[in-house]
């Protein structure tokens, strides 16, 4: 199975991405509802977290690990990819490649969680696919809470977006990338708050195709990978908000499965 795992339920945007890019492969979700936000915490605790959780997906069966957390990703990947011999991949490179082929003018802008931000590989890794680049960034820690109570639509919501990104605005961005996998969520707020004009960069889709690749140059694991497969969505916790954000991520209605990393 495709192991895939996020601090939330934010990440299933990635896992519907890959459901419809490689429908026939086993998949295997965990969003750590429990100890979410991580972008609020150490980088020290996320790595922990980050390894509790691929160790937990390996057990069950994973062959394949995707860390659908921008958070885990900007920290995480190197200590994963050490400490577990299966292949790993992160949502940031994908989000950084697409935004600096698209920018027309090289003033990209960066959302994310305040560990993401405070990593700085945003910035660095934009910079090196395009050294042109103007790189703007805005820590937005308000906006994973928001999205796990499934305060999607909601007035306090549209007036944290607009603070958020009005200095964005203001430095006239043409691009911006959506440094965590919750906000897509959010993008019918976000792109009327930052401007009809600007692209927004959402790396799912670009992952799923990037994983797609992949395996077709390694039909070995793909065929592994086909021979499971089963759906299944777990959870650290289950609070009131998880099964009806779930439904509106993946369009159906889903079983979740609590553990415990």
């Amino acid at each position: 199975m495709i192991g895939i795992f996020d601090s939330g339920v934010g990440g299933m945007t990635v896992a519907r991405a890959i459901e419809e890019r490689l429908p026939d492969c086993g998949l295997l979700y965990l969003g750590d509802l429990a100890r979410t936000p991580y972008g609020s915490k150490s980088a020290a605790t996320i790595q922990r977290y980050a390894v509790e959780n691929t160790r937990l997906l390996c057990e069950r069966g994973a062959l394949l690990i995707v860390i659908a957390c921008n958070s885990a990703s900007s920290v995480a990947t190197d200590i994963v990819r050490q400490q577990f011999d299966v292949p790993v991949f992160e949502v940031i490179t994908p989000a950084v490649e697409l935004a600096a082929r698209r920018s027309r003018s090289g003033r990209i802008g960066v959302i994310g969680t305040r560990a993401t931000i405070g990593s700085g590989v945003y910035q660095r890794l934009i910079r090196a696919h395009r050294p042109d680049a103007k790189v703007f960034v805005q820590a937005c820690p308000l906006l994973v809470p928001l999205v796990e109570e499934g305060w999607r639509n909601r007035r306090e919501t549209k007036m944290i977006l607009r603070r958020y990104l009005a200095p964005l605005r203001q430095r006239q961005v043409d691009t911006l990338v959506l440094g965590c996998t919750h906000y897509p969520l959010l993008r019918h707020l976000i792109q009327p708050r930052i401007g009809r004009r600007v692209e927004i960069i959402d790396s799912a889709q670009t992952l799923a195709e990037r994983l797609s690749r992949f395996l077709s140059q390694n039909p070995a694991l793909h065929a592994q990978l086909q021979a499971e497969t089963t759906k299944r969505y777990l959870v650290s916790d289950h609070p009131p908000a998880a099964a009806a954000t779930a439904a509106a991520i993946l369009g159906r209605q889903v079983e979740l499965e609590v553990v415990s990393p």
